[in-house]
């Protein structure tokens, strides 16, 4: 049974930064490539952030050099620090990856506001 559940998102200052969570189970976590998505109301999910098995990571052009995405493969767990947060990087965050099929989880709302 695949669960992803996402969390770490909130309020941030322009500026700031946050670091998200993805734990997933159901999963052989340490094989898989994973990935974070964001998508706002209406609009489709964007791809921000993937990282390898292997730890190689690959960003969006819009978050490249303010992003990070990491793995533990002990913990199960997916992270992506953000830094120098822009209004436009607030809405819902989500992770999937390899083996995870077409779930998502409820994802972690990033709101950047003044």
């Amino acid at each position: 049974q695949v669960q992803l559940v996402e969390s770490g998102g909130g309020l941030v200052q322009p500026g700031g930064s946050l670091r998200l969570s993805c734990a997933a189970s159901g999963i052989i976590f340490s094989i898989e490539h994973m990935n974070w998505y964001r998508q706002a109301p209406g609009k489709q999910r964007e791809l921000v952030a993937t990282i390898s098995s292997a730890g190689r990571p690959n960003y969006a052009d819009s978050v490249k050099g303010r992003f990070i995405i990491s793995r533990d493969n002990t913990k199960n767990t997916l992270s992506l620090k953000m830094n120098s947060l822009k209004l436009e990087d607030s809405t819902v965050y989500y992770c999937n990856g390899g083996g995870t099929g077409g779930l998502w989880g409820q994802g972690t709302q990033v709101t950047v506001s003044s």
